[in-house]
């Protein structure tokens, strides 16, 4: 989330990735640091993922992270 709303501060368009059980923290943390970041959530968990598992996860949020990034 650091990483995302130093990025947006800077002009960079960013979207913080994170897993659905972060959902409220990603809230959370957004407030405190006063800005509204794009947030696009995947399915938890994803440590255990194959690397075939983690393309296929990545390939089904492409959409949603083009349209965070145009927002």
């Amino acid at each position: 989330m650091h990483d995302t709303a130093d990025l947006e501060t800077r002009g960079i368009p960013s979207v913080f990735v994170a897993s659905d059980v972060f959902v409220e923290a990603a809230r959370t943390q957004a407030a405190a640091l006063g800005l509204d970041v794009a947030r696009v959530f995947v399915a938890h968990p994803i440590q255990d993922r194959t690397d075939d598992e983690m393309r296929d996860l990545a390939d089904g949020i492409v959409d949603d992270l083009l349209v965070a990034l145009r927002a």
